[in-house]
């Protein structure tokens, strides 16, 4: 990946007001917007088709503020208390963008399905990693989790694309065809391999390499960078994120999340931040009643609420000393976990053997489960505050235990970290100055989300939808998206 200078390009071949590197969720907002503002729009995407990582989500955006689907449920919820929530979550929160995206969270659930993405009114009650009906709402983060339940009104606020099971790939193929509908110029099989600067240091345009062919692309008004993450690269990985490379930690993502935008933001004098960020998961729900187990580390010690978001529970098992992190349950609770990520260890008959058979220090399993026993036999969790409806006393034997520990249990994720950008989603250089003429949105730049422990589902897509539409607005207005 390179930057080079406008006077070696010669003439160019293509011209546009705003050239978009890929055609995700980012990429496809931002081009939208664009020409919603009347300017000429090219989008080079690096696929054969969409199918990038916003193809593989579940399909969820994390909106509030009484959108429609809260309304039509009779749920109160408020800007101020989303943004108290996502405030709460976010480890460096960057006030301005998460009050924006706040404020303005209902327009932008409207906006999106006036591009044609459906969303039903529909509200999935239950702890699900992804609702398997078309229901539109779910609790998708840690909401009612404490401490978090304390700082901020809990409300849901998953809003999933109306589509029983994962809603990702509907999502882009209606913005493909509302893209292609209002003159969206996509261009397939496209890689940017270059930016190109004028002589006061403005991104004016790309080179772009199409079936082994060099090409030149002059942005008038701007170049998106909107490429994705960097979790299939493994160089930016070992450089950036050592710590995901783990056994059986699996990476979640298209194959050309290789780091591209990244790069490319890097050469033109833009700064890479959060980067030893990432996203790890190994949900123990459905079913929920698993929830009602209790998960200890090597000394025998709970050390997370479990009826936390799966990421952030996954989190903090992978934060334990070696990584060591058992789920235990009794006959009652004892179920499989449907998306098979942990494995059975084995089952006792007393917690003694237990205590024995998972070389936890002696008495230390005993003392743990005779304080939250107690606690469930008062509705009241004193240590780790699990909400009530998931605490039930764990004596009836045989005990087991599923297997949480990194490097033994099956993990994924991606990459969190990215290009620093404005609320604008303009590069930004270390010292804080704007990159002419280059932005950058998805996956490739960092704004509200930031690591597991703070996530929830949906944030992604809603960030990446909402700052690329931002993106393509300042580009062709020069102003910010009122």
């Amino acid at each position: 990946m390179k930057c080079i200078d406008e006077r070696s390009i010669g003439t160019w071949q293509q011209t546009a007001d705003f050239v978009v590197a890929g055609f995700g969720m980012a990429g496809a907002c931002a081009a939208l917007s664009a020409r919603e503002r009347g300017g000429s729009v090219v989008v080079l995407e690096r696929g054969s088709g969409v199918n990038g990582s916003a193809t593989q989500a579940a399909g969820h955006f994390y909106l509030g503020g009484g959108t429609r689907p809260q309304l039509a449920n009779g749920l109160n919820d408020s800007a101020d208390e989303m943004y108290n929530y996502l405030h709460a979550l976010t480890p460096e929160p960057e006030d301005q963008k998460i009050r924006l995206y706040c404020d303005d969270s209902v327009q932008h659930f409207n906006w999106l399905t006036e591009q044609g993405i459906p969303f039903n009114d529909g509200f999935y009650k239950r702890k699900h990693v992804e609702q398997p009906t078309d229901e539109c709402l779910i609790w998708s983060g840690n909401e009612k989790v404490w401490p978090y339940s304390e700082l901020a009104q809990p409300c849901p606020r998953g809003h999933k694309v109306a589509v029983e099971g994962s809603g990702g790939a509907l999502a882009m193929q209606r913005l493909l065809e509302q893209a292609l509908r209002v003159g969206v110029a996509i261009e397939f099989d496209s890689a940017v391999t270059a930016l190109v600067k004028n002589e006061q240091g403005r991104v004016v345009g790309v080179c772009c390499r199409r079936f082994g062919e060099e090409t030149s692309m002059q942005a008038r008004k701007g170049v998106l960078l909107a490429t994705g993450g960097y979790v299939m690269n493994k160089e930016m990985l070992k450089k950036y994120t050592p710590e995901a490379l783990f056994e059986k930690f699996w990476p979640q993502g298209g194959a050309n999340d290789d780091g591209s935008g990244i790069e490319l933001g890097l050469c033109a004098g833009g700064e890479a931040i959060r980067m030893e960020r990432f996203f790890a998961t190994s949900p123990i729900y459905p079913p929920e009643q698993l929830l009602k187990a209790i998960v200890v580390n090597k000394y025998g010690q709970r050390f997370v609420n479990e009826d936390s978001y799966h990421a952030r529970f996954a989190r903090a098992c992978l934060d334990q000393d070696d990584g060591i992190a058992y789920l235990l349950c009794d006959n009652a609770v004892f179920a499989r976990p449907e998306f098979q990520m942990q494995e059975l260890i084995d089952a006792w008959e007393t917690v003694a053997e237990m205590e024995a058979g998972l070389s936890l220090p002696a008495g230390s399993l005993q003392n743990t489960l005779d304080k939250y026993n107690e606690d469930a036999d008062r509705g009241h969790d004193s240590l780790m505050h699990k909400h009530p409806d998931w605490l039930q006393a764990l004596r009836e034997p045989p005990f087991g235990a599923l297997q949480c520990s990194r490097g033994e249990a099956t993990y994924t994720g991606f990459t969190l970290g990215g290009l620093k950008v404005s609320v604008n989603a303009e590069v930004l250089s270390p010292s804080g100055q704007v990159i002419g003429g280059l932005y950058a949105a998805g996956a490739c730049a960092s704004n509200i989300a930031q690591d597991s422990n703070g996530y929830s589902s949906g944030t992604c897509l809603g960030e990446a939808s909402y700052f690329g539409r931002r993106a393509g607005h300042h580009a062709i207005s020069a102003q910010a998206m009122s």
